[in-house]
């Protein structure tokens, strides 16, 4: 993985603030050092096994002398404190082994219940060159299932809030060199200026950094168990020289979308370009490192009915005038389709009638025409929109979209993104870029030249089908009783939009999706939780099609 690493065990000093930390004079060395409760012990300890949650006592006690041991080096008692003493004396060996981390100072925390959040500080060393390493992490404390201990339930992450299961640390010469990612106007791309980045730049220099002509430095990282995932580094000792990797992102685009994702929790946005399939931006705002603008698979809700649409007019169904009316309710296969909370029935409605107020049951109703079978929506997906295939390269990890053909109820939830159907903002982003210019032309990060690959080709949309659905998408975002007329407001006049709300088991409100376009920019985000397409994934893609690309 790393060439040039060395294998030595570094002993450290651990270190406790006795002040702030609320452990009173307490001796963790001591505590160490103490047969009382540690492993394999009998002085003081119970006559009989304990059971319920570990004590306040219990969890500072199991907790300090883990810490304590860590620090010190000695990995195998470390680990005896803790439920799985195999797993975490491999990754403790490895810290002052592998990845040359020495002199480490531990410094606990306040108590939070079963808890115990600290910092360690500590230095890296390798090859006569050494850095300071310093971060925070938390264990917690649970009671052991077999011999009722209180022990660290233990989580490769408290070793390195990092470090995923199966995980190590190495300290060595980089698997690749570092790149320099710039976006399409030369605009040099950092995941400290632009966050979202960070994880993406990983994974784009694990897959092109050895295209990319630079030279590879001296490093502390994280290295996948099984080699599929990026090595992520957390401190460079010496610098190598990057080789300069261009991206189809733009740096207005992706700044904007940066910022407007901010202002909802886990919300993700995509921006492509419809006449080229180039990605011009991505960002997510979440607790994990997750790219669910590429890889979310979640119910889009009603801008599934972008695809709807195209299948009924493709099939003769109905056309943009054609009529599509919208009762209060509608049932299919035993189950029964309501619309949003106050929308009026209308009988005599047209299909961009429905559209624009995104009426359900209208839906409902037309997925049950000749000659429409229960695998209609998926070949319009797969074949015109070019999703489902999972056959998408474009650069880095993603998800091309899944629906499945559905008997049953199904059929009829899958037709207003509810159901079986999972998209990412990727996803839709593209089927929007699809629809107003009739040809899918795979989104990509990377230019595939760079590497040779082959991107998903589709049979795209009839001209006549263009007009219809980009006209509808217009209405929805200019006209009343458009459900994107609020968020797009000032974007005219070459825009269109359409809203989604999904609903979710055992979420109190439906999380929000958006998508639109305006001029050569399709945009879609998704908001969990966020309530209605226009409440949140609205304001957020209208931030990044305001940009112009």
């Amino acid at each position: 993985m790393h060439r040039g690493a060395k294998t030595a065990i570094v002993g450290g000093v651990f270190a406790v603030m006795v002040g702030g930390a609320g452990y009173g004079a307490y001796n963790f060395l001591n505590a160490l050092n103490s047969s009382a409760g540690g492993p394999g012990s009998s002085v003081g300890g119970p006559a009989h096994k304990k059971t319920g949650p570990p004590s306040a006592s219990e969890v500072k006690e199991a907790g300090t002398k883990f810490l304590a041991a860590w620090a010190k080096g000695d990995a195998a008692t470390a680990a005896s404190y803790t439920n799985n003493t195999e797993a975490a004396e491999q990754l403790l060996t490895a810290y002052g082994g592998d990845a040359h981390i020495g002199a480490v100072h531990i410094t606990p925390g306040a108590l939070s219940g079963d808890s115990l959040p600290f910092s360690v500080k500590a230095t890296v060393s390798f090859e006569g060159k050494s850095k300071p390493l310093a971060y925070n992490s938390t264990l917690k404390v649970v009671r052991g299932m077999t011999t009722g201990r209180a022990l660290v339930d233990w989580e490769p992450s408290v070793v390195h809030p990092a470090l995923e299961k199966g995980d190590t640390l190495v300290t060595g010469e980089a698997k690749v060199p570092p790149i320099e990612a710039v976006d399409r106007n030369g605009v040099v791309l950092t995941g400290k200026k632009y966050p979202s980045l960070g994880p993406i730049l990983d994974a784009l220099r694990a897959k092109y950094g050895d295209k990319a002509g630079g030279r590879p430095g001296i490093e502390l990282s994280v290295v996948r168990a099984d080699g599929s995932a990026p090595v992520k580094t957390l401190l460079t000792l010496a610098k190598g020289r990057p080789g300069k990797l261009q991206t189809t992102l733009s740096a207005g685009a992706q700044g904007a979308a940066e910022r407007a994702v901010t202002q909802y929790a886990e919300s993700s946005v995509v921006a492509v370009k419809p006449s080229t399939g180039e990605v011009l931006a991505v960002a997510n705002h979440r607790k994990d490192e997750f790219n669910a603008a590429f890889e979310g698979r979640l119910a889009p809700g009603s801008t599934m009915k972008i695809i709807t649409a195209a299948m009924l007019i493709d099939n003769g169904v109905t056309t943009m005038n054609g009529p599509a009316p919208c009762p209060a309710s509608a049932v299919w296969q035993s189950q029964t389709f309501t619309n949003l909370k106050g929308m009026a029935p209308d009988d005599n409605a047209t299909l961009a009638n429905t559209f624009m107020r995104s009426c359900n049951t209208a839906f409902v109703k037309l997925i049950d025409e000749n000659p429409l079978t229960d695998a209609s929506l998926t070949a319009e997906a797969q074949e015109r929109f070019g999703l489902g295939r999972d056959n998408w390269k474009t650069g880095i990890t993603s998800f091309d979209g899944s629906i499945p053909a559905s008997s049953g109820p199904d059929r009829a939830a899958n037709a207003i993104g509810q159901g079986q159907v999972q998209m990412s903002p990727l996803n839709m982003a593209s089927v929007t870029a699809t629809a107003i210019t009739g040809t899918f032309r795979q989104p990509y990060l990377v230019s595939p030249g760079l590497d040779d690959r082959q991107l998903a080709t589709a049979r795209g949309l009839a001209p006549g089908t263009v007009a219809q659905l980009k006209t509808m998408m217009r209405l929805t975002a200019t006209q009343s009783p458009g459900t994107a007329v609020r968020a797009m407001a000032g974007l005219g006049p070459d825009i269109g939009a359409k809203t989604g709300s999904a609903e979710v088991d055992g979420q109190t409100k439906s999380n929000s999706w958006f998508t639109g376009y305006r001029g050569d920019i399709a945009a879609a985000a998704m908001t969990q939780e966020g309530g209605h397409g226009g409440d949140a994934a609205g304001p957020i893609v209208a931030a990044v099609l305001r940009t112009g690309g």
